[in-house]
């Protein structure tokens, strides 16, 4: 079937109830057509002498055509002009089809979009007390967990690396820019040093470098000599290496083996020291600047930053995939949980519920304009003869009924006013 102008599509259904109507139209046209009948029958036995009666019949059906003339005018004057007369206030919804909408979408608006109304509904339905008995079932639980991993799957596919890189890279960079970390590193040195926790990585400095010396004793005592004045003997830059190469191995072995070795107090009175010029000292503080703004200008950097990205993400995907990971599991315990909290605690559901409340309210008092815009333009680009017959296929059915309860109606009181005439005397 061809798709009318203004959106409408007219189903199977709407068929069947359009032909509902014709049959009503046709009943309600049958009963006025016997009505008529009726009134001719009765004005002529009333003529030919008949008893008292005829004219009580008469008024009856004369009264009820008018009912129902009156009536099938009323009715079809809503989708179409009587007879195809140009008869002011007629033909209703087809002329005053754009201001039907926006009546329409002011009523929408003031009675059904209004903070009050929203806040007071929402409070009667209690959707956190629902949500909270939903949520703490398991196998809901299951799906709303199923549903997580799927958008998360779906965002995270949808989403390019180099985007994601980009922004992260620079939302670091402003971050760290912005913030002066020579402080919150002094403060975090001081507090290790004065807890010992520089000592362990003091230990492995002194192993590894006595192991460098054990190694590499040919190269400090080769850069020893090498350095020696021309004017010296061999054998004795010979002698000053080899005495030079034991003294720095002994200095190792000792700071290896001695905690209490003075090289040792020294290098945490130097930690000491710069710790508090990483506080203080405003050159020591302008060069740890001048520091991290190359290191974060060089590309290794932003390089580590796009690895890290891509290996979060493919981890991301990996457990969202995995119904046994822990990331699924944690989420599916944490959603139990929330609805059981949700379900048991009185406080907790108010909180809930009144967010819920204040985000519908916010959304429809902000957007309230655009939505009953959405009502009011939708209408207005309805095709007005289509519009009329999509109505009429609806309600007209139920329309069809007034005409005819206008016909019994008009009848009877039609009869009652004749009666009360002739026994008033008339």
């Amino acid at each position: 079937m061809p798709v009318p102008p203004g959106g409408f599509t007219y189903s199977e259904a709407d068929e069947e109830k359009r032909r509902g109507v014709r049959r009503m139209k046709a009943l309600a046209t049958g009963l006025l057509l016997a009505v008529a009948l009726v009134y001719g029958l009765a004005k002529w036995s009333q003529s030919a002498g008949a008893g008292a009666w005829a004219g009580y019949v008469a008024a009856a059906a004369e009264a009820g055509m008018v009912g129902a003339l009156a009536d099938w005018f009323a009715v079809t004057a809503l989708f179409r002009r009587p007879m195809g007369l140009p008869i002011p206030h007629t033909a209703i919804i087809p002329t005053k089809k754009d201001q039907l909408g926006q009546s329409l979408g002011d009523f929408v608006g003031e009675n059904f979009l209004s903070g009050d109304v929203v806040r007071v509904r929402l409070r009667a339905v209690g959707i956190a007390s629902r949500l909270g008995a939903w949520l703490s079932r398991p196998e809901h639980a299951d799906r709303v967990t199923a549903e997580l991993a799927t958008a998360v799957r779906g965002a995270l596919t949808v989403l390019r690396d180099s985007d994601v890189q980009a922004v992260v890279g620079e939302a670091i960079t402003r971050r760290a820019d912005a913030a002066e970390v020579a402080p919150g590193i002094g403060a975090m040195l001081e507090k290790v040093v004065a807890d010992g926790g520089h000592r362990k990585v003091v230990d492995l400095v002194c192993v590894r470098a006595h192991d460098w010396l054990v190694t590499h004793g040919d190269s400090v005592m080769g850069a020893v000599t090498g350095g020696a004045p021309g004017w010296t003997p061999r054998f004795v830059d010979r002698k000053v290496g080899e005495r030079v190469y034991k003294e720095l191995l002994r200095f190792a072995i000792e700071m290896r083996d001695m905690p209490d070795h003075p090289a040792r107090g020294a290098v945490d009175r130097f930690l000491e020291d710069f710790a508090r010029d990483l506080q203080s000292d405003t050159d020591t503080r302008a060069r740890v600047e001048r520091l991290k703004s190359d290191l974060l200008g060089r590309g290794e950097v932003q390089d580590v930053i796009a690895s890290v990205w891509a290996s979060v993400r493919a981890m991301i995907v990996a457990a969202a995939e995995d119904e046994r990971s822990e990331l699924r599991l944690r989420v599916r315990a944490g959603i139990l949980s929330l609805g059981s909290r949700m379900a048991a605690d009185d406080r907790l559901r108010e909180k809930v519920d009144g967010w819920l409340e204040d985000a519908a309210v916010y959304v429809v008092t902000t957007y309230r304009d655009e939505i009953t815009a959405l009502i009011t333009d939708t209408v207005a680009g309805w095709d007005a003869e289509h519009t009329s017959r999509k109505i009429e296929a609806h309600i007209g059915r139920d329309l069809q009924f007034i005409r005819i309860n206008g016909t019994v109606v008009g009848a009877l009181a039609g009869l009652c006013i004749y009666g009360l005439t002739k026994g008033l005397g008339g």
